[in-house]
């Protein structure tokens, strides 16, 4: 080969512009009547809002909300994370009454609900899906003396 034929044209050549592709608007989906989910432990809360079906549609939790440590666990960290979650599930998805499933133990429980109180979504039925031990735990060793 020469050295004619190993060089490469460096001429750049101009076409027409080249225009991204027109997405179409996404249609908002409208979901007036939900599920809310909280997951009330001792060290944090999760608040999820969900359609009937149960696919999220939002969720926040106390963490995400800029709580660290043991401030994850408490009420108030609790309905600040009820609020941000509603008021997304109330912009994007127009929420307007919620069945309220309520999961744990923790400080949250109630204050993820009572939170949603001041963003007028009404609260339908609110039931308790905390497990219980139905056998107990195991019992300890037989001590040995």
């Amino acid at each position: 080969m020469s050295d004619a034929e190993k060089t490469v044209s460096t001429e750049a050549t101009i076409d027409a512009p080249v225009k991204a592709a027109v997405k179409s608007k996404k249609s908002k989906r409208s979901v007036p009547y939900g599920q809310l989910h909280v997951q009330a432990t001792f060290n944090n809360t999760i608040v999820s809002f969900t359609d009937r079906s149960g696919g999220v549609l939002t969720a926040s939790s106390a963490g995400a909300c800029g709580f660290r440590g043991s401030k994850k666990g408490t009420a108030y960290a609790a309905q600040v994370a009820a609020e941000k979650a509603a008021t997304l599930a109330k912009q994007q998805y127009g929420i307007v009454k919620v069945d309220a499933f309520i999961t744990g133990v923790g400080q949250g429980r109630e204050a993820a609900v009572r939170a949603l109180l001041g963003l007028d979504i009404a609260v339908e039925s609110i039931k308790d899906m905390t497990g219980i031990p139905h056998g107990g735990c195991r019992p300890k060793k037989a001590r040995r003396v």
